[in-house]
């Protein structure tokens, strides 16, 4: 695909913004390694080498009977038993850099929960004796994910919205814009805690209640795109030539109105972030147990004298939120006529 001259300006304007390009490529880089996070930080051996047998743990459940057990019943790798069975029948394993997930819990830890950082627990443990650096992992790929979803789910509702009321104007402008005075006059987090205590949170559940407000955010700034770009005169030859409503909005106007769009995108990905990091926070969120940052907050707030839960969690959303911002601004100016 051959890229426009214009095209290529806004690249290079974008690279010339060093702080941004960096952030960009160091938020894909965390967000990479948290995509393989089973790979990372995991309670189960990456390979097993048994009885001149290979056993790959992650891709296929087995059994202590398997390997030398008892029982049929499924193998906790950490156990020292199933440990000295894979290393008398002259076996060995292959650990991830971390031997825990998010929900393993370590008991074998010399000081009560919440523990803090030692060879084995990097970051320490939570008051439930769980990997904090593994929750962290987990946690950010959740984080990511969610927001990821909802700014693609809320920006093309957004966008259609804003295109309709914008090319169409007259009433049906004047209707959608007075329910939407109403609608984003609402409590939004109010009206999420209250949603989110109605029923069991979950990924899913939770991403359809705050796209049920998420959406706004983008309306204005396409609507505005749309309005000025229905009357521009190859917009009116257009509509001469009998080119359809649809066609007319999706091929003329829209990619004018995008530039908009795509410079408010990162912000909604950061605002999705820190909303789903309050509901977890506050404790109507994801289902409990849960690798989420804003419960890893909470755990600070309850456990003061464990600082290390506290900075973890400040530095983590400290971060992520930082290299967002750098890339939105970054964006920002790429897409800004005036500096391309």
């Amino acid at each position: 695909m051959q890229l426009s001259p214009l095209q290529r300006r806004r690249i290079d304007s974008f690279k010339r913004n060093r702080r941004g390009y960096w952030s960009l490529w160091i938020f894909l880089i965390l967000f990479g390694l948290s995509l393989v996070a089973e790979l990372i930080a995991n309670d189960k051996p990456l390979l097993i080498s048994h009885g001149q047998q290979l056993y790959w743990p992650l891709v296929q459940e087995y059994t202590e009977a398997d390997f030398g057990g008892d029982f049929a019943l499924p193998v906790d790798y950490r156990d020292p038993f199933i440990q000295e069975l894979i290393t008398e029948s002259g076996g060995w394993t292959v650990w991830p850099l971390i031997r825990f997930s998010y929900s393993t819990i370590n008991y074998d830890l010399e000081q009560p929960a919440p523990s803090p950082p030692t060879a084995t627990n990097w970051l320490g443990t939570d008051d439930q004796g769980r990997d904090v650096l593994a929750r962290v992992i987990y946690g950010f790929r959740i984080s990511v994910l969610f927001a990821l979803a909802l700014t693609l789910a809320s920006s093309v509702i957004g966008v259609c919205a804003g295109a309709v009321q914008g090319y169409y104007g007259g009433r049906i402008d004047l209707f959608f814009q007075r329910f939407i005075e109403i609608w984003s006059g609402l409590p939004v987090l109010f009206l999420l805690i209250i949603l989110a205590s109605l029923v069991q949170p979950g990924f899913w559940w939770l991403l359809g209640i705050m796209l049920l407000f998420s959406w706004m955010s983008l309306v204005d700034v396409v609507r505005a795109e749309f309005l000025r770009g229905r009357n521009l005169e190859y917009v009116r030859a257009a509509r001469a030539l009998g080119l359809s409503d649809t066609r007319i909005m999706y091929r003329h106007v829209l990619p004018n109105a995008m530039i908009a769009t795509l410079t408010f995108m990162p912000f909604v990905f950061n605002s999705a972030i820190v909303t789903l990091t309050a509901l977890d926070f506050l404790g109507f969120g994801l289902p409990p147990g849960s690798p989420s940052l804003g419960e890893l907050v909470s755990q600070g707030k309850e456990n003061l004298h464990a600082p290390w839960l506290g900075l973890t969690a400040f530095i983590s959303l400290s971060v992520m939120l930082t290299l967002l911002i750098f890339i939105g601004e970054a964006v920002r100016d790429a897409f800004d006529p005036r500096k391309v």
